[in-house]
């Protein structure tokens, strides 16, 4: 098995990494559009199993459906019959039914040609290991591993499996921003990129708990739909409560990545991409107001890092999430997007008493501001966006949406926009603020060998604890 101390030491060679288990040379990333393994599904549909059915994975199964690309042939959940679960099993009863995903594959595997995966973050890595193991395409809802060790390997195992088309839904990767943000910086337009804010305030939606907390919750009766040892998969067992359950597992440290996993991939995927940030040097914990032991501060203030990437200068992404912690915004901000109630801010930097999910980039010339997901950029104040509005290049329409663009790619006739080699490096910038929130404290780091420098604690939370027992070969290349 892997072991944390020898991810540690061979992390940072992708050759090394790759000759785990015989392969003899490394394999470069998925960039080609063929797919190695043909589509035979009825009517040239992609046969497809849906994992996890309940609420983000129902609103997955809705958007799979619409693309008519699909025969979904297996449904798997662990509350399979719920009445989270019920309203997508109603629509296929004909799929096949599990709730043990390792059996689905055991009797499903030459059926199946593609997952999606709407699990919680912390069940993400063993269901997409054992599918590109299988050869089976996968999409897999963000972020991708719960710990730096388990994105380290899903890269390595997608560089290992070029014929396996690779996905993570942060759908706003297929929309406006995507092909905007690249035509601006081919462009020019977007360019000697210095700072990003990113922030969420919005309401933590999922919990509103003390977080002078001096223990897990007390045990609460078990669901009788719910197969509740399996739910928790690799990671150790807790007692069942509700405060766990349907969402509110996001905010534990053993089980979720907090705000950050939640949006982050929604907000700086494509200045990470395309400014090619790849992994920090140093990490800063500049406010965690709520700090505990169990879950996420109520309010965090993080700051990532990264040298200068050959022309480009250095950067450095300050995060903010919770209702209070609001950042300043620069001259002419005008108003936030998505919500009409939010005030107009004008005059110097100022800091509004609201500020929905955004960004704000600043380059040597130019601010821009944007939203989350796919929204588009704008150019601020006003004044700089008049004088920029003729030298605007155009931008090229999103042949598909992020669904349909991943299943095109099972079918060869497209490249996975956000696949893994892409998601992963993203995913591990959240992992390493993660640890950076549970210590309480920042750190080094080094992109290189990727390891935390000088901090022993900080380094072991890069793998975490050991899986269960009966699951350690999904850590295995």
């Amino acid at each position: 098995m892997l072991t944390r101390r020898t991810f540690i030491k061979t992390a940072g060679a992708a050759a090394a990494a790759l000759a785990v288990e015989g392969l003899e040379s490394p394999v470069k990333a998925f960039t080609s559009s063929t797919s190695a393994k043909p589509v035979v599904g009825a009517n040239g549909k992609v046969n497809v199993a849906l994992i996890g059915i309940g609420f983000r994975g129902a609103e997955d199964e809705a958007a799979v459906a619409a693309t008519g690309l699909a025969n979904v042939v297996a449904l798997c959940d662990v509350d399979m019959g719920a009445e989270h679960t019920q309203k997508v099993m109603a629509k296929y009863p004909k799929a096949k039914r599990y709730k043990d995903f390792r059996k689905m594959f055991d009797e499903m595997g030459k059926e199946i040609e593609a997952v999606f995966v709407a699990t919680p973050d912390f069940s993400h890595f063993p269901i997409a290991m054992r599918a590109i193991k299988e050869g089976i395409h996968v999409y897999c809802e963000k972020p991708l591993g719960r710990t730096f060790m388990e994105n380290e390997l899903l890269i390595q195992a997608a560089k290992m499996h070029p014929e396996v088309v690779t996905q993570m839904g942060n759908q706003g990767h297929s929309e406006g921003n995507y092909f905007q943000f690249k035509a601006w910086l081919d462009a020019g337009i977007i360019k000697d990129v210095t700072a990003v804010t990113a922030h969420m305030n919005n309401d933590r939606r999922w919990h509103k708990w003390d977080p002078n907390i001096s223990r897990y919750p007390e045990a609460e009766p078990i669901p009788s739909t719910l197969d509740w040892d399996l739910w928790h998969m690799s990671q150790l067992y807790h007692e069942y409560s509700d405060k766990y359950h349907r969402g509110n597992w996001r905010c534990w440290y053993d089980f979720g990545m907090g705000a950050l996993g939640d949006w982050g991939a929604h907000l700086i995927d494509t200045v990470h991409e395309f400014l090619d940030l790849g992994l920090p040097y140093e990490v800063e914990l500049l406010r965690a107001d709520g700090h505990n032991n169990f879950f996420f501060p109520m309010s965090t203030t993080l700051k990532f890092r990264f040298p200068r990437r050959g022309e480009m200068p250095s950067c450095d992404i300050t995060w903010y999430d919770g209702l209070d912690n609001i950042p300043e915004v620069p001259a002419g901000y005008g108003t936030s997007e998505i919500s009409s109630d939010v005030p107009t801010v004008n005059g110097g930097m100022l800091k509004p008493s609201k500020l929905n999910p955004g960004k704000e980039i600043y380059s040597k010339d130019l601010i821009f501001k944007g939203g989350s997901h796919g929204s588009t950029l704008s150019i601020i104040p006003e004044e700089a966006a008049k004088d920029m509005a003729n030298k605007l290049p155009e931008v090229p329409k999103s042949t598909s949406d992020h669904w349909s663009n991943f299943l095109l790619a099972c079918m060869g006739k497209e490249v996975a926009r956000s696949r893994f080699e892409v998601a992963g490096p993203l995913s591990q910038v959240f992992n390493l603020g993660v640890i950076a929130q549970r210590l309480g404290h920042g750190f080094k780091f080094d992109r290189n060998t990727k390891e935390v420098i000088g901090d022993p604690f900080a380094s072991a939370l890069l793998a975490g604890l050991p899986p269960r027992k009966g699951w350690e070969d999904y850590y295995k290349l």
